[in-house]
């Protein structure tokens, strides 16, 4: 992340809140001095832990737990061209919001998987409400055995967040509002909107 004390997020329950929201990571860790990694949706077991699963052909999945672990969640981002400051000698950067969460990987039992699937399923399914939510109970019991037997899951018991939150703070105001109306001219609110918040 940023070293600038400007961009530190140190709101863990802000991180928890996004990191909830976006449910979906980078998953790295390290064998035999070669960093790995897989992407993986994620969801919070009701002691605080972050869980996630993986395909059982996933190459980490032999060497995860036990492990050091690292799950980088981010949000939105973008290119921020210099020109959009509207002042003289300045550089290219990059704006963005991220989480990142440390821990050691711990493998699930088969009913905390299940259990896994269902949270991940039942938070998604219900953001596309009006629809009637999918459960693992519309599926034959053989097929959802199958379809668990495929996957791992593991947990990350005592998660240490960590953010950064690089939306321009270092710009004066001026040259943030360049910026701002850039990013509305190409379409990108959300990030704009973001940048507004930050100031």
């Amino acid at each position: 992340m940023h070293p600038n004390p400007k961009f530190a997020w140190k709101d863990e329950a802000a991180m928890r809140a996004f990191v909830a929201e976006t449910a979906f990571a980078q998953i790295v860790s390290v064998a035999d001095g070669r960093p790995i990694s897989a992407q993986a949706p994620l969801t919070f077991g009701l002691d605080g832990s972050v869980r996630f699963h993986l395909s059982r052909a996933n190459r980490l999945v032999a060497i995860l737990d036990g492990a050091p672990v690292l799950a980088s969640v981010i949000g939105n981002h973008a290119y921020i061209s210099p020109d959009w400051y509207g002042t003289a000698d300045q550089v290219p950067t990059w704006n963005y919001r991220l989480v990142e969460i440390e821990g050691v990987a711990r493998r699930l039992d088969e009913a905390e998987l299940r259990d896994q699937i269902d949270r991940l399923s039942a938070t998604q399914e219900a953001r596309l409400a009006p629809k009637p939510a999918w459960t693992s109970a519309k599926m034959t019991p053989a097929r959802l055995d199958a379809m668990v037997r495929a996957i791992v899951g593991f947990a990350i018991d005592a998660p240490r967040f960590g953010g950064a939150i690089k939306m321009g703070q270092n710009r004066t105001d001026a040259e943030a509002a360049g910026a701002i109306a850039a990013l509305r001219a190409i379409g990108n609110h959300a990030l704009a909107d973001e940048m507004e918040a930050a100031r």
